[in-house]
């Protein structure tokens, strides 16, 4: 039997988290966040059947009614304090006092917000809402079908959001380049030699670094506008699951951070 997208995540999650002690604490909480997003998605495939049969991209209707998620966000924010570091435990804390008005509030900005959009660092309210949302945005992604978009354009098909990590998957003798969005987790094609954030081509302002200690990712910036984006090489770990693998290797965004470089698109838990 096939595991899902949500089990493999978990799986690999808790495979790192043992591997690579630097990152065990953040690792394990993203296993646990996996684990209650991968319950929403199921909740959320009954209560968005109908939408999401009838053939229309929820990711892009700026008025969709959330307020049946109400409930369900209040339990989210129960389960977070319970699981979650002291910075976002607070921010479940005090975001699950405020009551349902909040609640409809943020998660309405939330879905709304242009896809550029980056919160603040630190916004603990705007990455509890990301967080429970992702599998809303996953579940409509999975129903539509992307529209063709040129090879050239680093922005997603279907609900227009920034690349969170880059990918390489074997083809024939070597390997083709994909992005996967930071929204709805939606994977589509992506030149080789282009810098997702400004569409910079010259090679010499494309630096590549690598660690010893991750031989199958690696940090691409760019030299023209400073951002970074990592991508994971399955041709050289096809165990590897990119939206954790991401997650996991922190001292490469402390290499890039030391030689000013910012990241594209900040991960599910704000990193």
């Amino acid at each position: 039997m096939k595991r899902s997208k949500w089990d493999q995540r978990i799986e690999r999650a808790e495979d790192l988290a043992e591997k690579h002690p630097f990152a065990e604490e953040v690792l394990r909480f993203y296993k646990e966040v996996a684990t209650l997003q991968k319950s929403l998605y199921s909740s959320f495939e009954k209560l968005f059947g109908e939408a999401l049969h009838a053939g229309s991209n929820l990711l892009l209707d700026p008025n969709l009614n959330l307020d049946t998620l109400l409930t369900e966000f209040g339990e989210f924010l129960s389960q977070i304090q319970s699981i979650a570091p002291d910075p976002i435990r607070a921010s479940a804390s005090d975001l699950r006092s405020q009551g349902p008005t909040r609640w409809r509030e943020l998660l309405s900005s939330t879905w709304r917000s242009s896809p550029d959009f980056q919160p603040p660092a630190g916004d603990g309210e705007a990455l509890l809402a990301t967080m429970f949302l992702q599998p809303l945005a996953e579940l409509a992604a999975d129903r539509s079908t992307p529209q063709f978009r040129s090879e050239t354009l680093a922005i997603c098909p279907l609900c227009n959001g920034r690349p969170l990590v880059g990918v390489l998957r074997p083809e024939g003798d070597g390997a083709k380049r994909s992005l996967i969005c930071s929204r709805c987790a939606t994977e589509w094609a992506f030149r080789r030699i282009v810098c997702p954030a400004c569409g910079e081509e010259t090679v010499e302002k494309l630096a590549i670094y690598t660690a010893d200690q991750f031989t199958h990712v690696r940090v691409e910036a760019c030299d023209t506008c400073r951002y970074y984006i990592k991508t994971v090489d399955l041709t050289k770990n096809g165990h590897a699951v990119p939206i954790v693998d991401e997650l996991a290797t922190i001292p490469l965004n402390l290499w890039a951070q030391e030689h000013d470089y910012v990241k594209l698109r900040p991960n599910l838990l704000g990193i």
